[in-house]
């Protein structure tokens, strides 16, 4: 009986059925895109580092989770202490340029051959690597999203670079420029903002950091795998605080709706209810009735949800394909919770509105 009443009730108005399950859907797609959109891009920046095969980062000092262009790089002559020290293979300077124009990203200046030493070199989609001071190489997906090819002219920092190579991504940056050019546009002759380091056998980092902190007390020592482990939004100093913001919203959407659509559906069905008590029925019946309709609406809500996130991530990375949005089980599942939770407060108050409705008064309500 309780499941035939709900549905007549959800197909009696099926417009506002309709707007209350588009509105969980929209407050759980919030939720799952925003996580999914933070995670994804702190996972994807983690891998990329990663990517470059390096063991140990050497950085200035007071540096957070997120590697950024900083305003003090390190002279670049640090590089031949580092080659120095027992177990180290490789050292690869690195400087970093904050480019804004067409996306947010950071431009790698590296040196052909100890990036290579380090990484093992990049894996090539066409053209070949840079040989001239105005060459450049760009990933495949950054060559996607901004449709540049090799062969042609690409400006950037106010200066026309030479496209040669497209390359696999996942090495670090999207973009990679000569160190000793970018050095000059920047303003940073021999300077770099980092080093990776490659040891000889991975098992010695530890050793390498140790000898690192020895001699250079007043910079941060990083192994990869630590900082891959630091970028969660926990991390990130205000991140945390903007996901749970976002979060809060989406439920403040999902509260509202359900608590307009079950007020005015109670204020309707006055008579009804007022039948409903007249054959018997008892106030638990009643608040059961509405919390049981509100839930209804909250599961198709999650489900469109669910789909509807998908759908706007499929349509964000074919319109963005450097974009990365990661949609996981665990926080699908959290964002259902949090829609029944939102659903059932917001059904609360019209429920126990209905529940105390008299018999009589009700029956002559017009």
């Amino acid at each position: 009986m309780m499941g035939e009443l709900i549905a007549r009730n959800l197909l009696h108005r099926p417009i506002r059925t309709f707007i209350g399950i588009l509105a969980i859907a929209v407050e759980v797609a919030l939720v799952v895109l925003i996580v999914g959109l933070t995670s994804g891009i702190l996972t994807e920046t983690a891998k990329r580092v990663e990517g470059v095969g390096a063991d140990v980062m050497l950085l200035p000092s007071s540096v957070g989770p997120i590697i950024t262009m900083n305003n003090s790089p390190m002279p670049i002559k640090i590089r031949n202490r580092l080659l120095e020290l027992q177990y180290v293979k490789a050292v690869a300077p690195v400087l970093l340029q904050f480019n804004s124009s067409g996306g947010i990203e950071n431009v790698y200046g590296i040196e052909n051959q100890s990036f290579k030493e380090v990484s093992g070199g990049f894996v090539f989609h066409e053209g070949h690597d840079m040989e001239g001071p105005d060459d450049l190489l760009m990933d495949d997906l950054a060559s996607k999203a901004k449709n540049v090819h090799v062969g042609q002219k690409f400006k950037l920092f106010n200066h026309e670079w030479n496209v040669v190579g497209i390359v696999e991504h996942g090495k670090g940056s999207r973009i990679f420029v000569p160190l000793a050019t970018l050095q000059d546009l920047a303003g940073a002759t021999d300077k770099a903002s980092i080093f990776f380091i490659k040891c000889t056998r991975p098992e010695h980092t530890e050793d390498v950091m140790a000898e690192m902190k020895a001699i250079l007390p007043n910079y941060t020592i990083r192994a990869v795998k630590e900082y891959v482990s630091l970028m969660t939004s926990t991390n990130i100093p205000g991140l945390n605080a903007f996901v749970d913001a976002m979060i809060a919203l989406a439920v403040c959407i999902g509260l509202l709706v359900i608590f307009l659509t079950m007020y005015t559906t109670v204020i309707e069905r006055t008579r009804d209810i007022g039948v409903l008590k007249a054959l018997g029925a008892n106030s638990p019946f009643i608040v059961r009735a509405v919390l049981y309709e509100s839930a209804s609406l909250c599961l198709g809500g999650i489900f469109a949800g669910v789909g509807l996130s998908y759908l706007v991530r499929a349509g964000f990375l074919k319109a963005f394909p450097t974009l990365s949005i990661l949609i996981t089980p665990e926080w699908i599942l959290r964002a259902g919770m949090i829609a029944i939770v939102g659903a059932i407060l917001g059904a609360s108050y019209p429920a126990w509105m209905a529940s105390r409705k008299d018999a009589v008064e009700a029956l002559t309500f017009d």
